[in-house]
């Protein structure tokens, strides 16, 4: 077993299944899918670590979140073999590439068009024809491919992403952390009848992705 082979089990069993993560299919995935190859070369040591991992390229700070806390968004999403896929603010891919495993179709963005371009080598390399990332903005999701049956945030959210919970389909659902108010949780948000109901999951915390801030307030 390779040194990163050895780290990928460790994690799966040192920090997903000990977080509740008991599904068979989001275990498998992310005992495959090589989650240094979604890190810059010179962090890959840190690529299984219990942490949210930097993989800036730019400016805007841009990361990999937890571990623990990708398993256990995949896991609420409830990803099914026929699904098609909506991952938000996807970095260099890695929360994406799991949902292809799990999903018929899965369509990536990210702001940061230099990790954009990043995520779609790692698909090539990986092997996964079922996944592409485009360029866009957190707020605009991707119309062309909508409706989706599941959309996931790779980070956090202070304010609620009105056009993406458009872009789902009836009895899709959306699984993200709402940093809307304290502590932040993870929720999920299913569309029903044209009406969209929140229910909170657990307390997590992400790093909040760009363009879904809060707006500061002005005061005087």
């Amino acid at each position: 077993m390779s040194g990163f082979s050895t780290a990928r089990q460790k994690m799966v069993d040192g920090q997903v299944r000990t977080n509740d993560v008991t599904d068979r299919r989001v275990l498998d995935a992310m005992l495959t899918v090589p989650r240094e190859a979604f890190v810059p070369a010179g962090r890959q040591a840190l690529a299984y670590l219990d942490l949210d991992l930097d993989v800036s390229e730019g400016t805007a700070k841009r990361f990999l979140i937890k571990p623990a806390l990708t398993g256990k968004l995949l896991q609420a999403a409830e990803i099914g073999e026929g699904d098609n896929v909506l991952v938000v603010g996807c970095a260099t891919g890695y929360l994406a590439a799991l949902a292809a495993k799990l999903a018929r179709q899965v369509t990536a963005t990210e702001c940061d068009s230099a990790l954009a371009a990043k995520a779609g080598d790692a698909f090539i390399a990986q092997a996964l024809p079922n996944v592409a990332c485009k360029a866009a903005a957190c707020t605009d999701g991707d119309p062309a491919a909508a409706p989706y049956d599941v959309i996931v945030l790779n980070g956090a959210a202070e304010v609620l992403p009105e056009a993406l919970l458009g872009q789902l389909k009836e009895g899709g659902r959306l699984v993200g952390v709402s940093a809307e108010s304290r502590p932040p949780r993870a929720v999920i948000v299913t569309r029903t009848h044209g009406e969209f109901g929140h229910r909170a999951l657990f307390d997590a915390a992400a790093p909040v992705l760009p363009g879904l801030e809060r707006v500061a307030a002005f005061v005087f």
